[in-house]
C-alpha cells in the first residue's frame, strides 16, 4: 500500500562518522536522528557501507577499517574510532540509530549500495573485466547483508541502490551482458522481495533507487518497469547519485504512472546543491558547491506533489542543520505547505559526466553567429496555477543570464509561443566580477507561464557592426512570488465560494 513519507537520508559518513570525536558521546551517535526530529521526516534512510566496509558489526560482511589498520586517512580513522567506541560499550552503531528513530516516531530503512565490492574478489569487478551481478558470488553476497538487515535488525525496510555507482558504465554487468542481465536482476529482486516481506514477524518494505529515465535503467541492465508490474519492490527513488544539483523538472513521470498502476509508492528526491564544480564552465570552475534557497527547494517540492509522487526525500543539506533547513523539513512533507509559498524554479545545467550516463541538460545553451534568428527551446514545468491564483500572485519574473552579451545584441523571447516584446525588462550584471555577463529580468504582466508543461523559445538575431561570434544562454530562473492582496490599484478580485 502506497504511503506518504517525508525521507531524510544520511551516509554515514560526511555529517556522522567523520565529524564527531572518538570515544562517541550519546548526543552525537543520536545526532543524524536528532537533527531532523520534529520536522514533517517520519522515515530515516541510513547508508550501511559505501564498498570499502559496513558501518555495524556484520557477520557476513567486511567491516568497515577492518582491513585498513593503521589508518593513513584522518577521516577513515574517525568513522572506525567513533564506531569502535560504540561497540566497546556494547553497544551496535546500527541498532543505536534505529531505536533513537524509532523513539522519535520515525521509520527506519536501511539503505545498500549494489555497485560495490567489499570483501568480494576484486577481479569481479566490472570496470575490472569481471562479470559483475553476473557472478553468483556478488549477487549472494549482497544478499546475505540484506538478510542480515531485513532478519537480525528491527528495520522498516531496505533500499535497493542502484545509482550510487561510481566508475565508467556499465556498472552491473558487462556490455555483453547487459540484455541478458536484466533477467538476472529481476529474478534476484524477486528473492529479496520473497526474504524481507517474509521473515520473521512484521513483514519488511523493499524499496529501489533507481535512474530518473527508463533508458538509463535499461543500459544498465535494470528491468524496473517489470520489477513494478510483478510487484517486487514497495516503493522506488528515482534519481542520479552523479548529479546532485537540485532539478525542479526531473523528469519521472514514466515511473509514476508505472508504479501507481500497481499501487507502488514513489517519492522524489530533491537534491542538495543548486550549482557544484560539475556543472560550471570555462573560468566559473572558482565556483564551490552552493546550496539551494527555500524558494527553490519550493518550487522542486511542488513540482515533484504536482507530478503525483508519494512524498520526498532529500540529503545532506547544508550541516549542521539549522532553522532554515530545519524549516524546509517542516514544510516540504505536505503539498499544501507548498502550494503557494514563493518559489523560484531555476533550470539545470550540464554535467558532462551527467550528460554521459544520459542526464543531459538544456544549459548552457550556445547561440552562435551561424544561427541568428533560429529559435531554441527550453522546455520546463511549473506547479502553479498563475491564472487560478491572480488575486494571490504578487508578481513573476523570468530571469535569464547571457554571457558574452552586449547591450546592442538583438533577441527574440517567446513563452509559449508568445513574445515577451511588451513586457518589462530590466538588465543588471550578471557577475561583478564580469560585466560581459547580463541578467535580463522580465516582470511578465500579460504573458505568463501556466501550470504544468511551458515552453520558452530564445532566438540572437543579430549583433552590432564590428562584433561577430555568439552568446550563451548560461541561467535562467522563474520567480513566483505570492502576496495578501491583488496587484494593482484596480485589481478585480474573482468570486469565490466557501
Amino acid at each position: 500500500m502506497r504511503k506518504r513519507r517525508t525521507i531524510y537520508h544520511n551516509d554515514a559518513r560526511h555529517y556522522y562518522l567523520w565529524v564527531f570525536d572518538s570515544p562517541i558521546k550519546m548526543e552525537d551517535a543520536w545526532r543524524p536522528i536528532d537533527e531532523v526530529a520534529g520536522t514533517a521526516v517520519d522515515t530515516f534512510s541510513y547508508c550501511v557501507e559505501r564498498g570499502d566496509g559496513i558501518f555495524y558489526p556484520s557477520k557476513v560482511g567486511l567491516l568497515f577499517g577492518s582491513d585498513k589498520r593503521p589508518f593513513s586517512s584522518a577521516i577513515a580513522w574517525h568513522a572506525w574510532q567513533s564506531m569502535q567506541s560504540l561497540m566497546d560499550r556494547g553497544l551496535d552503531p546500527l541498532q543505536v540509530l534505529i531505536d533513537r528513530a524509532h523513539d522519535k516516531g520515525m521509520d527506519f530503512f536501511a539503505d545498500l549500495r549494489l555497485a560495490t565490492y567489499g570483501g568480494m574478489d576484486p577481479a569481479h569487478k566490472v570496470e575490472a573485466g569481471g562479470r559483475g551481478f553476473a557472478e553468483e558470488e556478488v549477487r549472494q553476497r549482497h544478499f546475505a547483508v540484506l538478510r542480515e538487515l531485513a532478519e537480525d535488525y528491527p528495520v522498516e525496510g531496505v533500499e535497493l541502490d542502484y545509482p550510487a555507482a561510481f566508475g565508467e558504465p556499465p556498472f552491473f554487468f558487462r556490455a555483453d551482458e547487459v540484455e541478458s542481465g536484466k533477467e538476472i536482476m529481476t529474478e534476484w529482486v524477486a528473492q529479496v522481495a520473497d526474504m524481507v516481506r517474509n521473515r520473521p514477524g512484521e513483514p519488511g518494505l523493499v524499496g529501489a533507487r533507481v535512474f530518473p529515465s527508463e533508458e538509463m535503467n535499461l543500459a544498465q541492465g535494470l528491468d524496473v518497469r517489470t520489477w513494478l508490474g510483478e510487484g517486487l519492490v514497495d516503493f522506488v527513488l528515482p534519481y542520479h547519485y552523479r548529479y546532485n544539483n537540485l532539478d525542479c523538472d526531473m523528469d519521472i513521470d514514466w515511473v509514476i504512472e508505472k508504479a501507481h498502476q500497481h499501487d507502488v509508492a514513489v517519492y522524489g528526491i530533491l537534491q542538495h546543491s543548486i550549482r557544484d564544480e560539475s556543472t560550471v564552465h570555462d573560468d566559473r570552475r572558482s565556483l564551490r558547491q552552493i546550496y539551494p534557497s527555500s524558494e527553490m527547494v519550493h518550487a522542486a517540492a511542488a513540482n515533484f506533489w504536482n507530478r503525483g509522487v508519494d512524498g520526498l526525500c532529500t540529503w545532506f543539506m547544508k550541516w549542521p542543520l539549522r532553522q532554515q533547513e530545519r524549516s524546509i523539513l517542516s514544510e516540504i512533507g505536505d503539498p499544501d505547505l507548498v502550494k503557494e509559498r514563493d518559489k523560484r524554479y531555476v533550470f539545470i545545467r550540464r554535467s558532462e559526466e551527467a550528460a554521459s550516463l544520459g542526464y543531459d541538460a538544456y544549459l548552457p545553451l550556445e547561440l552562435g553567429e551561424e544561427s541568428y534568428g533560429e529559435l531554441f527551446s527550453l522546455p520546463f514545468y511549473i506547479a502553479d496555477d498563475i491564472a487560478g491564483a491572480s488575486d494571490r500572485i504578487r508578481q513573476v519574473h523570468l530571469r535569464i543570464n547571457i554571457s558574452n552579451v552586449v547591450t546592442q545584441d538583438r533577441f527574440t523571447v517567446l513563452l509559449n509561443g508568445e513574445s515577451l516584446e511588451d513586457e518589462t525588462c530590466l538588465r543588471d550584471y550578471g557577475r561583478r566580477d564580469a560585466p560581459r555577463d547580463q541578467w535580463f529580468e522580465f516582470h511578465l504582466e500579460r504573458v505568463r507561464p501556466r501550470r504544468g508543461r511551458n515552453v520558452l523559445e530564445i532566438a540572437l538575431d543579430g549583433r552590432p557592426d564590428l562584433l561577430v561570434g555568439g552568446v550563451r544562454i548560461e541561467e535562467v530562473e522563474v520567480y513566483v512570488q505570492y502576496g495578501p492582496h491583488p496587484t494593482g490599484l484596480r485589481a478585480e478580485l474573482r468570486e469565490s465560494i466557501v
